[in-house]
């Protein structure tokens, strides 16, 4: 039920966000989803590419800072309401969302959460029949 997502440590410096990108891109790695959270020094680049072990040692080679975490991925529906509704299943199991983005895959909108239990997370998932996204469906 969870994929894999790199997460970069990026300083706020003209090109760097470039370089990680220059990497990704000389290894032949896909980037299918990206998000940038900053502050004014530094930021967390996060992305789901088409391959999470190489893009680590292809970043690491090049001295970059990155993690690898599971992240939970749910298909939704493309209708107003659908990421609300949702939410709404995890706050009523008080689950607290860490963070969320949300991309289109093809014809699919695909909805990407970080929450602070994910073995519960994944209970309220199973029980509420949502339709989780495998990473091979991203490629």
């Amino acid at each position: 039920m969870t994929i894999r997502q790199l997460s970069v440590f990026l300083e706020n410096k003209t090109g760097h966000l470039n370089q990680i990108l220059s990497v990704l891109a000389k290894n032949n790695i896909n980037i299918i989803a990206l998000t940038v959270a900053d502050s004014s020094d530094y930021g967390i680049l996060r992305a789901i590419v088409s391959d999470p072990e190489k893009a680590l040692e292809a970043l690491r080679s090049e001295q970059f800072t990155v993690r690898v975490h599971d992240i939970l991925s749910l298909e939704m529906d493309a209708a107003p309401g659908s990421m609300s509704h949702i939410l709404d299943l995890f706050t009523a199991a008080d689950i607290c969302i860490e963070y969320v983005y949300a991309f289109s895959f093809g014809s699919k909108s695909i909805l990407i959460i970080r929450t602070d239990n994910c073995d519960k997370a994944v209970e309220v998932i199973k029980a509420n029949g949502l339709k989780s996204i495998r990473e091979a469906e991203l490629r």
